[in-house]
């Protein structure tokens, strides 16, 4: 029974002291082991821009390849629209009709209209003279007593009718020397400005029969194919153009170190090689990207951020969906 007592105790004895062995190794783990700081992984990206134009019509010509690198200003795609190029010849006859109508009355009344109005006229002042005449003569005679009150109002009438024929003659010779009234001319440059309007509408939509990159850049997607018809607005390819930058997803407790306008060191992976990146954007992505926390600890839910950093100088071969790791904030 001793025996047995003394192995129980030595057992025990034992067992404490494995236990408190594993509590200091445990506890010294804790004091100078170290946890691995967060891997905060990114990807390259660039901005892309959709080429479309205002025409619909037919695709004719495609002139570059998907994953061709252009240059501003070089012509990208042919397209014909037949509807466009008949609005044109209509909208330049319309402004050729208007312009010919304008010119009309500019011009003025036709000489043949003046000289025969003006013959009319002085055939009107020959007559309102011999009327006049007569009349003084018939006068003097109803002065005399030798004719009747009648006949002198007759011929009194007669000079009358003779004077408004006479000065209706010579509004009609002024009418047709001073030409249209200042609202028909007026009315006429306007349409000659409508048809001009017409014509400059028509060509503002043949100009994009032929689109131009807008930018250097590399043709990403190339979306209908020759001989297809397109709709206004509709997108022809993709363009990704040449300002590649990285883009991360960090927490909020991260924007201590990193702020907009600071400077951070990077890792690009597929290159081999360390880079220098300026962040010069910084945005909240919602609510629905929070690090949840464990109440329990005390801690909050931190927000989640997304920033993006470009190289002072393009780095060789850093290209969109190529990964990259921060590394660390450059102090200044």
């Amino acid at each position: 029974m001793e025996e047995k007592k003394k192995r129980q105790i030595g057992l025990m004895i034992t067992l404490a002291i494995v236990i408190i062995a594993l509590a200091v190794l445990a506890v010294i783990g804790f004091l100078t082991v170290k946890p691995e700081p967060d891997t905060v992984q990114g990807q390259g990206d660039a901005t892309e821009i959709r080429i479309s134009g205002k025409l619909p019509g037919r695709v004719i010509d495609i002139y570059v390849e998907e994953g061709q690198h252009v240059q501003k200003g070089d012509t990208l795609v042919h397209i014909h629209s037949s509807l466009m190029d008949a609005k044109m010849e209509q909208a330049t006859a319309m402004e050729d009709a208007a312009a010919a109508a304008n010119r009309k009355v500019d011009a003025g009344t036709r000489s043949q209209i003046i000289s025969s109005a003006e013959d009319v006229y002085k055939q009107a002042q020959a007559a309102s003279g011999i009327a006049q005449k007569t009349y003084q003569r018939m006068q003097n005679l109803f002065d005399k007593g030798v004719i009747s009150a009648q006949k002198r109002d007759e011929a009194k009438a007669a000079y009358d009718a003779a004077v408004a024929g006479e000065n209706a003659a010579k509004s009609q010779w002024d009418l047709a020397k001073s030409g249209a009234q200042s609202e028909d001319k007026e009315a006429a440059r306007a349409m000659v400005n409508v048809a001009r309007g017409g014509v400059r509408e028509a060509g503002a939509m043949l100009e994009d029969s032929y689109l131009v990159a807008p930018a250097d850049g590399i043709i990403t997607v190339i979306y209908p194919h020759v001989s297809e018809l397109i709709m206004t607005g509709a997108p022809v390819m993709t363009l990704q153009l040449d300002d590649t930058f990285a883009v991360f997803n960090v927490r909020e407790d991260m924007l201590k170190d990193i702020k907009r306008g600071s400077t951070i060191k990077v890792n690009i992976p597929a290159l081999g090689k360390d880079a220098e990146m300026t962040v010069f954007y910084v945005k909240d992505m919602g609510s629905y990207a929070n690090w949840q926390a464990t109440k329990a600890t005390g801690s909050y839910d931190a927000r989640t951020f997304e920033i993006k950093a470009r190289a002072e100088k393009p780095i060789e071969g850093f290209i969109p969906g190529m990964s990259v790791v921060y590394l660390s904030t450059v102090k200044k």
